[in-house]
């Protein structure tokens, strides 16, 4: 890290934010738009190229900005940990990708329908996350063996990625369902893309409303791993709460991208594992060796590479076949 702990001030916090609103208000407009369709893989691919560009093009902004005011050795530390941090949390993010699949699937949710959940989605973790990374920032500025508490809890994780990868989630003995179901008037079916209607004169939630509570609470959990693995790379909250936004906010793109061939990756949680084991062992190793950014940059690279890789040349294991459930 360098030695410009905190790159962010009022006004680029607030310069940030409002970037963020815009790219959220134009997401929303042309949802309005384009209205109720399946997202196709050209779409979500060109949508993919689209947030991969804006995040690079803020980083150069970020790289720029950083050399007017500290020099180009800040700017290069910088923006090489925003680089790093962005690739950790756009890899890890896979695994959320994952879930929603389970979960749209379990709920027989059509294609054309999933777009604005997602979107919702995506402000509802751009909030909790700027949130956790408040208090992780607050955690560590008061108290420094926090790192290895993360450190230990992030290794921790990882070996529960591993041993845990592959296995698909049981919805049905969910104990945030079921208490949902059984504390709120639900619709028997859904009604479009709305989240409640009018149902005999009072006000029903929709099954597209439990969809939705259940993506931002799978999004809260994958948050509290993969927040304490970007804040080993830097802790800087600005850089960490850039990074974390934009690859959030291409998201919803990556989980049209790979909705339908997610089986054919199906590696990759083991390198997932990797990565976040080797994110808490850099933490645990800070105080006696502090390991290169840019060693962490291509290693986190190689290995996510790696296992896309084996997973298209080796052939996922015979699973049952087990029809979605309503």
């Amino acid at each position: 890290m360098t030695d410009i702990p905190h790159t962010g001030t009022p006004l680029l916090y607030a310069g940030f934010s409002l970037l963020v609103v815009i790219l959220l208000a134009v997401d929303f407009v042309l949802l309005r738009a384009q209205g109720s369709h399946k997202v196709s893989v050209k779409e979500a691919a060109w949508w993919s190229v689209v947030w991969f560009a804006a995040a690079g093009a803020f980083g150069a902004w970020f790289w720029w900005h950083l050399k007017g005011q500290f020099g180009p050795e800040v700017a290069d530390a910088k923006a090489l940990e925003y680089a790093t941090g962005y690739l950790i949390e756009k890899g890890l993010a896979i695994e959320n990708v994952f879930v929603w699949i389970t979960i749209f699937t379990y709920f027989s949710i059509p294609p054309e329908f999933q777009k604005r959940v997602l979107l919702w989605g995506v402000v509802g973790a751009i909030l909790m996350r700027a949130v956790l990374i408040y208090l992780g920032a607050l955690l560590i500025q008061q108290f420094s063996w926090i790192f290895y508490v993360f450190g230990l809890f992030l290794v921790a994780t990882g070996i529960k990625m591993f041993l845990f990868s592959g296995q698909k989630s049981d919805l049905g003995s969910n104990a945030l369902l079921r208490w949902l179901r059984g504390h709120l008037r639900i619709t028997s079916d859904l009604h479009g893309e709305r989240f409640s209607v009018i149902e005999n004169g009072k006000r029903a939630l929709t099954p597209l409303f439990l969809v939705l509570v259940l993506v931002e609470v799978t999004d809260l959990i994958f948050a509290v791993d993969s927040i304490p693995a970007i804040f080993a790379v830097t802790g800087d909250p600005f850089v960490v709460f850039a990074a974390n936004t934009f690859a959030i906010l291409g998201l919803r793109a990556m989980y049209f991208l790979l909705a339908d061939m997610a089986d054919r990756f199906h590696l990759l949680g083991y390198g997932l594992a990797a990565i976040v084991t080797l994110v808490g062992i850099k933490m645990l190793l800070m105080g006696v060796y502090k390991i290169p950014i840019l060693w962490m940059l291509g290693t986190v690279a190689a290995v996510l590479v790696l296992s896309i890789v084996a997973s298209l040349l080796l052939p996922p294991p015979a699973r049952s076949m087990e029809g979605p459930r309503s």
